[in-house]
């Protein structure tokens, strides 16, 4: 995906949540608000982790050490939109996403140098989803 498809994509999903979250802040307070900007934010920051962990792959040959330091910002910033949200789609995208990266983590491991990181972009992109209000 290119930068200026995912800007524009961060920028849409930036206006939505601002709109959304001047309306829910006339009903329902501040910390409903603040939870749904840190979801996105955080969502924004695994796709990020994402986008660097397919490049990593890519470039395993010439450091590996790059995919294990991917997986490790994933599973970061899942611990911190895990510590943020009580919502139960959201629970459930983490731990989808957290069992993906284990599967890839794993596969690297028993010595797969292509690892199927289809369930992690998937599983990243629900996440992403279940965060856009």
């Amino acid at each position: 995906m290119g930068a200026s498809r995912r800007r524009r994509s961060r920028i849409a999903i930036a206006a939505t949540v601002v709109a959304v979250g001047l309306t829910a802040g006339l009903t329902t307070g501040c910390d409903a608000v603040s939870k749904a900007l840190d979801c996105v934010q955080t969502a924004e920051a695994v796709a990020d982790s994402v986008t660097d962990l397919q490049q990593a792959v890519e470039n395993a040959a010439n450091d590996p050490t790059q995919v294990d330091e991917s997986l490790d910002a994933i599973d970061k910033n899942l611990d911190e939109v895990s510590d943020k949200t009580d919502n139960a789609d959201v629970n459930k995208a983490v731990d989808d996403l957290a069992e993906a990266v284990d599967n890839v983590r794993t596969a690297i491991k028993n010595g797969d140098e292509t690892p199927d990181l289809s369930p992690v972009t998937s599983a990243a992109g629900e996440l992403t989803k279940v965060c856009t209000p």
